[in-house]
């Protein structure tokens, strides 16, 4: 998203543009505007940051009149660590980039390489994190994943307080805690299941169980 800085700059230049472009259309494309000069980025660490801006800079920016927004966009979305990001033009020469990084959700084996998922969908290298996060078990798509973490964040669970995901071929998760708790969910009735077994788990008179089987809808199977 790019914005822009109103001010008496701004009003200046756009009259100069109407007084020459009145005056003569040919010599409007002639003139010679400031380049680009001064690009500030936050959000990122200052490595990150650095690399960004090197990439930006190997664009032809010209000057702050005729920026192409969308190969800066490009870059910037690229990045797999962005999870939000704009772009403020300060007139005459410079821009300002700000980034909202993203949050990693969890560890999965993508390909015999263990990768971090970002909240924004995308794969990230382990460096980037040494959060401790619940690893994937399985080949979800990465939307399906985030798809299914939206549910926990509805319910009464945290990610947080989960050890372990696993994911079916059938499209089905089962979790497994942190205190080694399981807990088996229904397919098409996701967030009932997991409703249902946090129920049960949260009562004092099941705390020696194991398993929690909540895949047939509105039965509960317990295991100790």
């Amino acid at each position: 998203m790019m914005h822009q800085q109103k001010g008496k700059k701004i009003l200046i230049y756009f009259f100069i543009f109407l007084i020459v472009g009145s005056i003569n259309n040919t010599a409007l494309t002639k003139i010679k505007f400031e380049t680009i000069k001064s690009i500030q980025i936050s959000g990122l660490n200052q490595k990150q940051n650095i690399s960004l801006l090197e990439s930006i800079k190997e664009l032809d920016l010209k000057n702050i009149f005729f920026l192409n927004g969308k190969e800066i966009s490009k870059i910037i979305s690229s990045n797999s660590l962005v999870e939000n990001y704009e772009i403020f033009k300060k007139y005459p020469n410079a821009l300002d980039i700000k980034i909202e990084r993203t949050d990693f959700l969890a560890k999965i084996n993508n390909n015999g390489k263990i990768f971090l998922i970002g909240k924004n969908g995308k794969l990230s290298d382990l460096k980037f994190s040494d959060k401790e996060l619940p690893f994937i078990f399985g080949k979800p798509r990465i939307d399906e994943f985030i798809k299914f973490t939206n549910i926990i964040e509805e319910s009464k669970l945290s990610l947080n307080q989960v050890k372990n995901l696993y994911f079916f071929p059938s499209k089905r998760w089962d979790l497994k805690l942190k205190n080694n708790l399981i807990l088996k969910l229904s397919k098409k009735h996701t967030k009932l299941s997991l409703d249902q077994a946090l129920e049960i788990i949260n009562d004092d008179n099941f705390n020696d169980i194991k398993v929690v089987d909540a895949r047939i809808k509105n039965q509960i199977i317990l295991n100790d």
